[in-house]
């Protein structure tokens, strides 16, 4: 480990942050969470079309190969009937790239573990695990100025 932290001037363990994980709303946010985990090779520099990294479900999704172990989503099946048509459509959805806007959304819901979709979808979540399943943004709570105690450093 020491030695491959020295070649790659890093610290600590490979593997040094924690696993992280959100729940996705299938209907309008499953693919595009795909995409997003497809293309995470492209945007790191480590290979310059997404089936070309070797350990990504993108060369099974876009008909490749056959895994076992890949098990598609009914969302994703859904997009045609045959293994042909449905690499072709996705494909060209894979293509399409990701927003900032959504890159954004995921990266935010993803780094505090919150459930992406829409407020239905949340609102489902929320009632089912009896806690707050919504982005916030960092830091604590903006007092209003009628809670805010006396500033007695203040000039009278």
């Amino acid at each position: 480990m020491q030695a491959f932290n020295r070649s790659h001037q890093r610290t600590g363990t490979l593997w040094d942050g924690r696993f992280k994980s959100c729940l996705v709303d299938s209907d309008n946010y499953l693919l595009t969470v795909y995409r997003y985990i497809e293309l995470n090779p492209i945007r790191a520099a480590i290979a310059d079309a997404p089936e070309k990294y070797a350990w990504s479900s993108a060369q099974g999704n876009l008909g490749f190969w056959s895994d076992p172990t890949l098990t598609p989503h009914p969302v994703f099946l859904a997009l045609a009937a045959d293994v042909k048509a449905r690499s072709r459509v996705y494909w060209h959805w894979l293509l399409q790239g990701i927003s900032s806007e959504e890159l954004k959304a995921i990266r935010l819901h993803l780094q505090q573990e919150k459930a992406l979709g829409s407020e239905r979808f949340r609102s489902m979540v929320r009632r089912t695990l009896n806690r707050d399943v919504s982005w916030r943004p960092p830091g604590r709570p903006k007092r209003s100025p009628l809670e805010r105690p006396p500033d007695l450093n203040a000039p009278a």
